[in-house]
């Protein structure tokens, strides 16, 4: 029997080998290799941006913590207000979406209507349309109205952006619901309306919550669409970020990017805690 016969015997149901193995840990660390240089430019300790930073030091977080709590004359809006404004909008944007999401994943899920095959097409159409272009649609929409709206339009836009991804984690929780439960709760005595209520949604709960928090992230981090919609009085944080950016580059953004991408990475955590991975669908 040959070495190489030998080997892939040796190899048990589910075990890889080393190139695999490589090959995996390669495409990892291109997909986390932006985040690691963002982590390591906030500690550097040159006054300028050149990779890799000559020393390091803690001068950026020192700085950002300054910007927030001091900030400069010059800025229309400080950190502060921005991080009050991306919460409430992502927080707003989470109840609205599960709010949405679950009598609608309900009636993909139990119902039969015309349309049905149009309607699941429509749920999924803000993933693949163009940021730009929707951002700009939803921009000429907002200005045609007879009144002005700020903070309501970040929520309505971001809704439409989060919506697919609460559906589609509503609707996977649904259909592992039987709809022999219903029939049974009827059979005791409730009402359809009670049925769900008190049956279908708490049996819905690992999709709901999946949903919310990625409606919060995404909503969190959202910039193209807001880009378009946001006002000199009402920006979000990633806008706020960018704003910091356009005439030079400041080197505190990447200390404020790895508070970012510690806030995602412990709601992440927090979702997998909570519902598994299995109850998750991106």
């Amino acid at each position: 029997m040959s070495a190489l016969t030998k080997k892939r015997q040796s190899l048990l149901p589910g075990e890889t080998g080393r190139g695999v193995g490589l090959l995996s840990g390669f495409i990892l660390l291109l997909a986390v290799l932006p985040i690691l240089t963002m982590i390591v430019m906030s500690f550097s300790g040159a006054a300028n941006l050149d990779f890799p930073p000559s020393s390091y030091s803690l001068q950026w977080y020192r700085a950002a913590w300054h910007t927030f709590v001091s900030p400069d004359a010059s800025d229309v809006l400080s950190l502060g207000q921005a991080m009050g404004t991306s919460l409430l909008v992502a927080c707003l944007t989470m109840i609205f979406a599960t709010l949405i999401a679950v009598p609608a994943a309900y009636a993909l899920t139990r119902c039969e209507f015309r349309g049905k095959a149009v309607a699941l097409q429509l749920m999924s159409l803000p993933l693949v349309f163009p940021m730009v272009v929707l951002g700009l649609a939803l921009l000429l929409v907002f200005d045609s109205l007879p009144f002005q709206m700020s903070t309501s339009r970040l929520v309505i836009a971001h809704v439409i952006l989060a919506l697919p991804f609460v559906v589609k984690n509503c609707t996977a929780a649904m259909l592992g619901i039987g709809s022999e439960v219903e029939e049974a709760a009827r059979m005791l005595g409730a009402t359809p309306q009670r049925a769900i209520v008190d049956v279908v949604v708490p049996l819905m709960k690992s999709g709901i919550l999946a949903g919310m928090l990625l409606a919060f992230i995404v909503s969190f981090n959202e910039f193209t669409v807001t880009y378009f919609l946001y006002t000199i009085d009402v920006m979000t944080v990633p806008i706020w970020m960018y704003s910091r950016t356009v005439s030079s580059l400041d080197p505190t953004v990447f200390s404020f990017a790895v508070l970012i991408v510690l806030i995602d990475f412990v709601l992440i955590w927090a979702l997998e805690k909570l519902v598994g991975e299995g109850g998750v669908s991106f």
